[in-house]
């Protein structure tokens, strides 16, 4: 607890508050000391003394950026401070390019528009360990915060990296493809800070790209900036609107991806990610092993095994997706909410990037993405993914998944369970490899549940009996 009453933990990825009940200037300050305290201590002679700053289009990131580089300054630190909102993978990108010490990036991501957060940058470029995280939380207010005032060459080494960022995703990407495709796509980046990048690779050429939500709206035209199909009314509309061959979109900060089809229906990452993987496998010849967190589809274990790759599983996170990139040949790690990671870029989300990267899995095939989706099923067998966010209280919550995971049901929804898993909450297998998982969010009072089942009609059955064995509805009959 602080000496101004508010207390700071970060999340799976930063830190995230209510901007001006929570998230206030003297906060920002508070933690930006505490970093700035943590890369002194472990600051060397052969170790850089430079830190990478950047921002969102949220309320005041900018302003709350500046004063997060400031603070780091007073304390001895070179700055590299963005003129302008950048995506997150960018900021990402320059950490790692620049050989800096580490980063802050000023976003809340996808959550909604009253909050925003602090996010801090390792120096391989992805997200900070949780070893991190927690040896800065234990340096809050060890320290009265310094600021001093910015010098005017801050932002002198940000050019040229942000070009080789650009080079490095037009190397990736086959731009020459994806530019003289006949046909329309639609670009979503959803007010965030991706803005016109998608865009700004597929210009010159014959495909016609259209973005919307482009510019800056701090509230986000009133949606979660949240790249899932009930924040994407807009795009589906005018997917359908102009006939595109597909719709893209980034979350907040765009790190994140989200795909609506020829049809204006939204893919999830359980279509999404399979198709990429079939894509790398196949079309592009990559190896490497595969990683799945707890919460993503079978199909990924069967293109696996047909691909004669690896297979990895993790907890549900990013991060454990990253440090196995770190430390192994991964092609591709991906999670349910849309963050992807792939082999050959940095080991981080990347909307931008991935957004381009399935244009291209499309134009390759030659098909529309429904009929790359039902090829996809007919040769490794149909499933359909939902999740529903219950409001349980978070002490509940966790015992009864845990409970569930002692005592599981003999049946749900008339489906018997045949295996259960503990990875990451408790998941509930039934014979044709569909899946029920239940877990409860540590730091709000959510509780998950998720369903993958070999129709749409057991997937929402599975969830219909999961809400009423959370609410009391019925009690499942142990075994």
């Amino acid at each position: 607890m602080s000496n101004n009453g508010t207390e700071i933990r970060f999340g799976t990825d930063g830190w995230r508050a209510i901007i001006a009940r929570d998230f206030t200037f003297a906060n920002v300050e508070r933690v930006s000391q505490a970093y700035a305290d943590y890369l002194s201590d472990q600051h060397n002679s052969t170790r850089s003394s430079l830190v990478v700053v950047g921002y969102d289009r949220r309320f005041l990131s900018e302003r709350f950026a500046r004063c997060a580089a400031e603070v780091l300054a007073a304390n001895g630190f070179q700055i590299a401070l963005f003129p302008e909102a950048q995506p997150t993978p960018l900021i990402s990108w320059s950490v790692k390019q620049l050989s800096a010490a580490g980063g802050v990036v000023i976003t809340a991501s996808h959550n909604p528009a009253e909050f925003n957060g602090f996010k801090i940058k390792a120096p391989w470029g992805g997200s900070a360990a949780p070893e991190t995280t927690a040896a800065v939380e234990k340096m809050l207010d060890q320290n009265t915060p310094k600021r001093t005032e910015l010098g005017d060459d801050n932002n002198r080494q940000l050019e040229s990296v942000t070009e080789s960022y650009r080079q490095q995703v037009s190397n990736y990407i086959d731009l020459d493809l994806l530019r003289r495709t006949q046909g329309r796509v639609i670009v979503d980046p959803m007010h965030g800070s991706a803005g016109t990048w998608v865009e700004s690779f597929l210009t010159g050429g014959r495909l016609q790209v259209e973005t919307i939500r482009a510019r800056r709206d701090p509230l986000f035209g009133g949606v979660h900036p949240e790249p899932i199909d009930s924040n994407l009314s807009v795009l589906k509309r005018r997917v359908i609107e102009t006939q595109a061959l597909v719709g893209l979109a980034t979350d907040g900060d765009a790190d994140r991806v989200g795909v609506v089809n020829e049809l204006g229906e939204t893919m999830t990452m359980h279509d999404v990610v399979p198709l990429l993987l079939l894509h790398l496998a196949r079309q592009r010849r990559m190896t490497g092993a595969v990683v799945r967190t707890f919460s993503q589809s079978v199909l990924l274990k069967r293109i696996a095994s047909a691909c004669n790759l690896k297979l990895h599983e993790t907890p549900i996170g990013f991060k454990y997706i990253a440090d196995l990139m770190l430390r192994e040949d991964i092609l591709i790690g991906a999670e349910e909410s849309g963050g992807i990671g792939v082999k050959g870029h940095i080991p981080e989300r990347d909307g931008v990037l991935n957004s381009l990267l399935f244009l291209e899995a499309t134009l390759h095939a030659g098909k529309a993405p429904s009929q790359m989706l039902r090829d996809l099923h007919q040769e490794f067998g149909e499933f359909t993914f939902g999740r529903r966010d219950l409001h349980v209280n978070v002490e509940l919550g966790a015992e009864l998944v845990a409970r569930l995971a002692e005592k599981p049901p003999v049946k749900i929804a008339d489906y018997e369970v045949t295996e259960v898993q503990t990875v990451d909450g408790t998941k509930l297998g039934f014979n044709d490899e569909s899946w029920l998982l239940f877990r409860q969010s540590g730091t709000e009072p959510v509780l998950r549940t998720y369903a993958e089942a070999t129709s749409r009609e057991k997937m929402a059955a599975l969830l219909d009996s999961a809400k009423q064995i959370v609410r009391g509805g019925s009690k499942p009959q142990s075994s």
